[in-house]
């Protein structure tokens, strides 16, 4: 039962990546037609992380690089549209 909670509030703090995604691409226009590159290397950094913490079966690790990647592609999309 313990670990479904903290499995459940993984995701809901997950999701919080969504919203937060949208406001850090509002708020940071300059930052993404410049660096745009390395917002895709760290995003493709984090898949990586959440991937080995699979293996490594550490779920804050898991969730962090994943919250990580969710948050800055939403910056990524929105600017791009």
């Amino acid at each position: 039962m313990q670990e479904l909670v903290k499995i459940i509030m993984g995701v809901v703090v997950l999701a919080l990546g969504i919203p937060i995604g949208n406001y850090l691409a509002k708020i940071t226009l300059e930052e993404i037609e410049t660096g745009r590159k390395w917002f895709n290397f760290v995003i493709f950094l984090s898949i990586i992380g959440a991937v080995v913490s699979l293996f490594f079966r550490n779920d804050v690790l898991l969730f962090s690089f994943l919250f990580i990647a969710l948050a800055t592609s939403r910056s990524l999309k929105n600017k791009s549209n």
